[in-house]
């Protein structure tokens, strides 16, 4: 130790350099169990559809209390605002570009995420992690691409979306002429074997309850060594299902009634980790990987003060709840609104955990400092929103600025009810330029007044362009798709 450094610098660098280490009081070093991680992700969540971010009309107690707990982000946001891309991320740290999943996969596509990406899965389990999957997958439903794949230990679920069927909106079986009669029953998954399937709405209603029952034992079974508990629910994606004991549970009809039950599956999660004196060892993430699904009405959720919704990037279409907990770690009842990204999950959860990080590059931050409390703020400074290969806007810090792209718009058109969707109409935008901290509904286009701002963004639109290309021109940054 050299007469410049303190006692206490070099023992915590030390520590910081000791996987599964950490400091008690008097200074020496002992050895502190790893931390479990659970992320619950909900399917078209809006931003406004929790008591947490201003829902008046739908009680969410259990996510509430996770708010109260611990951490509430007011800027986090998806990097693709559709199913399987925000799923991509969230599990490699990567923009879905970069690791070429885009969209929502059907049930015809033979691609899927590549054996070459290392999900959240697979650095856990270089560290001893067990890791669970139940719910909606949707990152290829070929064997090849499920999850004991993608290294995880345990699945149950459906491999893609669950109006992926051949239903109609009525809830009954469409005929040869439908579009929808091309899907099959989609079926329920138990390791890469299908074990059941989902043919009909009461099958539909059983989804949640399923999935809560199966993470509830995989944590009682999991108890005495580390696990990593990954729970995409299939709802509140359209057509809704909820368990009898929920129905008119809710002030928003039915939709309200499936936030209800899925409130109370996080209650059962949390309620599970005390059972079993596992809370202070417990990292848990509550998200959406999409905003809401508007155009169906009374059947899809809130975005609150935001613009749009899923399918635009659009604040209504990435910005999304996210709630963290992390007992003794996280200070309770934080609210942040600095900006922060699914694909910042990986490196925060490696980081927790010890762990390195994958041998490709990403391009999540870790979060880990700033959940601590050891830094004021999280490290994102620029994020770029694309939809499918389309390049739609970048931001740094509070500015965003759309780049002209067309886009489905909700607004002004009539939604759909009961389960029928509404129409949308195809808009197209220019170069706009909002301000998200004083506008955050993104209304008032400065592009002219700050025309300095537009030019700094410009160079950040042409950093995203060359590494992940825009429209037909690939960057050198996208990592080939597996056929």
């Amino acid at each position: 130790m050299s007469s410049g450094t303190s006692r206490r610098d070099f023992l915590k660098t030390l520590g910081a350099g000791s996987a599964g280490l950490g400091l008690s009081a008097c200074g020496l070093l002992r050895r502190e169990p790893l931390p479990n991680i659970v992320i619950i992700l909900a399917d078209d969540l809006g931003y406004g559809d929790l008591g947490c971010y201003g829902a008046a009309d739908i009680d969410t107690p259990h996510i509430d209390r996770m708010a109260a707990e611990g951490l509430r982000f007011t800027g986090f946001c998806v990097p693709q605002a559709v199913c399987s891309a925000s799923r991509a991320a969230l599990l490699t740290g990567c923009y879905p570009n970069r690791v070429s999943v885009l969209h929502a996969l059907m049930p015809w596509a033979t691609n899927g995420l590549s054996a070459g990406e290392t999900t959240i899965a697979e650095l856990l389990r270089e560290k001893g992690y067990t890791s669970g999957v139940f719910g909606k997958w949707h990152l290829g439903h070929l064997r090849e691409f499920l999850p004991l794949q993608h290294g995880f230990d345990e699945y149950f679920g459906l491999p893609y979306s669950n109006d992926m069927w051949p239903v109609g909106y009525d809830g009954r079986p469409v005929g040869p002429d439908a579009r929808q009669f091309r899907y099959p029953y989609p079926p329920l998954i138990e390791g890469n074997e299908t074990v059941d399937r989902v043919r009909t709405p009461a099958d539909q209603d059983r989804l949640t309850g399923l999935y809560t029952a199966r993470a509830v034992r995989f944590i009682g079974k999991n108890k005495d060594r580390p696990f990593f508990l990954y729970m995409p629910h299939s709802m509140p994606h359209v057509p809704l299902g909820v368990s009898p004991e929920f129905r008119g549970r809710s002030r928003r009809g039915l939709y309200g009634d499936v936030i209800t039950e899925l409130d109370a599956s996080v209650g059962r999660i949390l309620d599970a980790l005390r059972v079993h004196g596992l809370e202070r060892r417990t990292i848990v993430f509550f998200l959406s990987d999409n905003g809401p699904w508007l155009n169906f009405g009374n059947h899809g959720g809130s975005a609150g003060p935001l613009r749009e919704g899923k399918g635009t990037e659009w604040e209504g279409g990435v910005r999304v709840p996210c709630v963290v907990r992390w007992p003794g770690r996280i200070r309770p009842g934080t609210v942040c609104p600095d900006m922060a990204a699914t694909m910042d999950i990986l490196p925060t959860v490696a980081a927790a955990a010890g762990a390195g990080l994958p041998a490709r590059p990403i391009d999540g931050l870790d979060l880990l400092p700033f959940l601590l409390g050891r830094a004021e703020r999280p490290p994102r400074e620029r994020l770029y929103y694309y939809y499918g290969t389309e390049l739609h806007a970048v931001r740094s810090g509070r500015w965003k600025l759309h780049v002209p792209h067309a886009y489905p718009s909700y607004e002004g058109m009539a939604p759909g009810r009961d389960g029928f969707p509404g129409e949308t109409v195809r808009r197209e935008i220019g170069y706009a330029l909002y301000d998200l901290e004083s506008d955050i509904g993104e209304r008032t286009d400065l592009a002219e007044r700050r025309p300095e701002v537009v030019k700094d963004l410009m160079a950040v639109a042409d950093e995203a362009r060359a590494d992940l290309g825009d429209g037909d021109r690939p960057g050198p940054g996208v990592r080939p798709r597996l056929p």
